[in-house]
């Protein structure tokens, strides 16, 4: 996992749970009567780090701090990046017939933008530069879009 420099992670001490317990394992009496395991739940996530590796409640504390904070980087890490391919998605799209812009339909003289739902029986016009109503229509449309989204 990479490690996360307290800079790339704001941890809020009052977000976190600390839980002290008694490591078990080798170690003799020291293990029965010292509260040496450390368990830290960062309660906005859910994210639940416990260390029993040193003998010193300090050191397990600031180990389980150092993999809470790799843990929380690299959950913001991967939402981000699910965030930037969701987006890069939606503008790409999945270039399925479906998702066709236009049909030129020369027979016809017809042009047909799927998008806007736009039908024009000037093909030659719009072939020699005559986009003006297409350009038009489509920003009419993409601006009812954007007062749809925003109410």
């Amino acid at each position: 996992m990479p490690e996360a420099e307290e800079v790339d992670v704001d941890l809020d001490e009052s977000e976190i749970r600390l839980d002290l317990f008694h490591s078990g394992g080798a170690g003799g009496q020291n293990v029965n009567k010292v509260q040496t395991g450390v368990r830290l739940t960062h309660e906005p996530s859910g994210i639940v780090v416990t260390c029993t590796d040193e003998r010193s409640q300090l050191k397990n504390k600031i180990k389980a701090m150092s993999v809470l904070r790799a843990r929380l980087y690299e959950q913001q890490r991967l939402a981000a990046e699910q965030e930037r391919a969701d987006f890069r998605r939606s503008q790409v799209g999945s270039g399925d017939r479906s998702e066709k812009i236009r049909t030129y339909n020369f027979p016809e003289n017809r042009v047909t933008d799927h998008r806007i739902g736009l039908t024009r029986h000037d093909l030659d016009g719009m072939l020699d530069g005559n986009l003006d109503p297409l350009i038009d229509a489509a920003a009419t449309a993409e601006e009812a879009r954007l007062l749809a989204e925003a109410s």
